[in-house]
């Protein structure tokens, strides 16, 4: 069985089981929708219940708000909270970055507007920077272990004399439409930030718009053990699990082709906690957790905004879309132009 074969059997399974619970999360938000989406009371407003009695966080979602927000704290708020840049400084802060955003696709190339649209609503964010903890909001520094397999890496494929664009093999796994991996597809990025949020008794599944994965979680009062270390997948394992109001979600054995920003496969933890904060937020943060990687865990979170009137939307992309073929053609035809003049200069 080849390698294709085993992955697209893989994914049929986990359509089938997100498909199942998909169906029966439906049934339930169409029983309870009104009440869900009605407004909150002026005396104040306490977290909806599915029929079986969960917090209810089902819905369409976006983080467009935050694209292009950083994930690090920028230099120029040194020293300061996080909290404590708001109000019109946030907004300027925004606006500024939406210009930038515009006027970079302006200026590269005639962008249609669907290229860009994202960016007219960036001056809505709600964060100057991601990382709230550490408290300087910066990712804490690599362990000695993570920089030698950091620069292990980069001189094998400086050795293998391979460059950016010989096959399509050397293009990322997003190029090739195959993954964003975790936590990376629930990230800001220029298009395609919806979300889907499904749940049903014991599951809850959560559909990203951009490749189109699916996030099938398990929840249990006292979470099930996580698959053996062997089998490893690009989403990684998760198990979740209620603490009040607040789904917390535990995943490992993560795919080493795409474990999130270098981190170790075999060790890193991520712990992302869902909590319900009014009728149209949820706040989404993520705890990363590598002592081959990190000196110490660290956290980024954002805010996830309902969106119910644009449901996520078609992603037709597949490993033989244009957009890769043209990488592939263009960087030939970068080489042949290049040849060609070193040719036309011997001639000389």
């Amino acid at each position: 069985m080849t390698i294709t074969t085993t992955r697209c059997l893989a994914s049929l399974s986990w359509a089938i089981v997100a498909a199942t619970a998909f169906s029966a999360g439906a049934r339930a938000t169409a029983q309870t929708a009104p009440a869900r989406r009605a407004p909150a009371p002026k005396t104040g407003w306490t977290v909806p219940r599915t029929p079986w009695g969960d917090p209810d966080l089902q819905g369409n979602y976006t983080n467009v708000y935050e694209d292009g927000t950083p994930l690090e704290r920028p230099d120029q708020f040194a020293g300061r909270k996080l909290e404590d840049v708001k109000g019109e400084e946030l907004a300027s802060i925004k606006r500024a970055t939406q210009q930038r955003t515009i006027a970079q696709f302006q200026t590269g190339f005639d962008a249609p507007d669907h290229w860009w649209q994202d960016a007219l609503f960036l001056e809505k964010g709600s964060q100057a920077w991601l990382v709230v903890d550490p408290p300087d909001g910066k990712i804490p520094s690599a362990t000695d272990e993570a920089q030698q397999r950091i620069a292990a890496r980069a001189e094998a494929r400086r050795a293998s004399g391979r460059g950016p664009a010989d096959s399509y093999e050397d293009r990322s796994l997003y190029d090739r439409c195959i993954t964003r991996g975790f936590p990376t597809s629930m990230m800001p990025t220029i298009y395609g930030n919806s979300y889907r949020i499904i749940q049903s008794p014991g599951y809850v599944a959560i559909q990203m718009e951009m490749i189109h994965e699916t996030r099938v979680i398990p929840i249990d009062a006292q979470p099930r053990p996580h698959v053996g270390r062997r089998i490893q997948l690009d989403m990684g394992d998760a198990r979740g699990r209620w603490e009040g109001d607040t789904l917390i979600v535990e995943t490992t054995n993560f795919n080493p082709r795409s474990v999130y920003r270098n981190a170790s496969a075999e060790t890193l933890k991520l712990t992302e906690r869902f909590t319900r904060m009014s009728p149209d937020k949820v706040r989404w943060s993520v705890t990363l957790e590598d002592p081959a990687t990190w000196t110490r865990p660290w956290t980024f979170s954002l805010p996830l905004t309902m969106n119910d009137s644009e449901p996520i939307m078609q992603y037709e992309c597949h490993e033989g879309n244009y957009g890769l073929r043209n990488m592939l053609s263009a960087t030939r035809a970068t080489e042949k132009a290049a040849a060609d003049a070193e040719t036309n200069v011997t001639a000389k």
